[in-house]
């Protein structure tokens, strides 16, 4: 076989020679449109059919379609009592798949096994994804109240300790892109919610090298995190602590965010990777 025949055939194993053209003419719009739900629908603690319909601008005839498509491949389900539909156990197969395929996710569990140790407090990994938190690790404290993040748990940047973390570590270009430029989000009383005033925290997080969630996505809970780089110097990750306040004081900060960073540290060390 040619050397130019074999080359032909390897690419066409793997894409197509018009593989980075994105136009309509290599999109199938119904695919397009089912995954649209799909994506909704897994932010969501499940909704009926015509509020489904409703969020996505699709008509219920076809997200219903679509929703049953889904449930047959196991990637959606439907609460007959509640009149809802749920994300579907193989789409946590399909996730912990992807999550096995990084070495990041293996290097961080005895580091986070370690800080929840030292620290008595559930630890976190979670990196950024289409801008927001995506949590992929966790290692939870025995005590009574804990955290909760399971993997797969997106939450927004400005309102997260591992957001804010990664947020810091942000060009300008890069950081108006995941932010936008309206008002912020608030979950509770302390949410941040301008831009000033979050460019202000950011400036204080890369001066003493950690985030603080002070309640400002759930109120009676606090987080601590700190960034973990890659080989280049890039922010691709954060690691974190996170418990209640009545056992993560505004006293506990300062000793609490020691090993959290360095944490972030031997994790940085372990993917290979070089603090900034």
């Amino acid at each position: 076989m040619s050397q130019a025949k074999d080359s032909h055939l390897r690419r066409a194993r793997g894409r197509p020679r018009d593989w980075h053209d994105k136009t309509e003419q290599n999109t199938i719009k119904s695919l397009d449109r089912a995954m649209e739900v799909f994506a909704f629908l897994s932010r969501t603690g499940g909704l009926s059919l015509s509020a489904l319909a409703e969020e996505t601008g699709q008509s219920p005839a076809t997200v219903y379609r679509i929703l049953v498509t889904l449930e047959g491949r196991g990637l959606v389900e439907f609460d007959a009592s509640e009149q809802v539909w749920h994300i579907g156990p193989a789409a946590f197969v399909i996730g912990a798949r992807f999550l096995r395929r990084t070495s990041l996710v293996d290097r961080a569990r005895p580091v986070m096994r370690a800080l929840m140790e030292q620290t008595g407090e559930t630890a976190n990994l979670g990196i950024e994804k289409e801008g927001a938190v995506l949590f992929l690790g966790q290692v939870e404290t025995n005590a009574t109240i804990r955290a909760f993040f399971p993997p797969g748990t997106l939450s927004e940047m400005h309102a997260s300790g591992i957001g804010k973390a990664l947020l810091a570590h942000m060009d300008d270009r890069r950081l108006g892109r995941v932010l936008g430029g309206g008002p912020l989000q608030a979950f509770t009383g302390q949410s941040i919610t301008d831009l000033v005033g979050l460019d202000a925290d950011l400036a204080r997080i890369r001066a003493r090298g950690y985030a603080v969630d002070n309640e400002e996505k759930t109120d009676g809970m606090r987080c601590i995190a700190a960034p973990v780089f890659d080989m280049t110097g890039e922010a691709v990750a954060g690691i974190s602590v996170s418990g209640p306040t009545s056992r993560v004081g505004l006293d506990d900060i300062d000793r609490l965010s020691v090993p959290v960073m360095d944490a972030a540290r031997d994790l940085t060390r372990a993917i290979g990777g070089a603090a900034d």
